[in-house]
């Protein structure tokens, strides 16, 4: 059964720093686009940022330049490095990724990990 597991989140100081890692498991033939989302309460899901097989790579505009995203694809990983951290980025981070295996492409989320920044 292919899965993707989270980590890394957690409470941060505003300014401060944390570092989210998604591994996907299974039998994977191969990954595309992998993403990190977000949630905050009472808001809808956003995209936070894209990276595709090649590593080509897009933010929404609230987080360039504080995060940056990137994938190690022996590993079936994705990272989110999150710099600089406001307030307004507490919310539930998701990464999704576009699996291929059994013959099709699978849309795939992970569970959501916590990331609370205090002001």
């Amino acid at each position: 059964q292919v899965q993707l597991v989270e980590s890394g989140g957690g409470l941060v100081q505003a300014g401060g720093s944390l570092r989210l890692s998604c591994a996907a498991s299974g039998s994977i033939f191969s990954i595309n686009a992998m993403d990190w989302y977000r949630q905050a309460p009472g808001k809808q899901r956003e995209l936070v940022a894209d990276i595709t097989r090649g590593g080509s790579t897009k933010y929404a505009d609230s987080v360039k330049g504080r995060f940056t995203i990137s994938r190690d694809n022996a590993k079936n990983t994705v990272y989110l490095e999150m710099n600089s951290l406001k307030p307004e980025d507490t919310a539930v981070y998701y990464c999704n990724a576009v699996i291929y295996y059994n013959g099709i492409y699978h849309d795939h989320w992970g569970q959501g990990t916590q990331v609370t920044v205090s002001s």
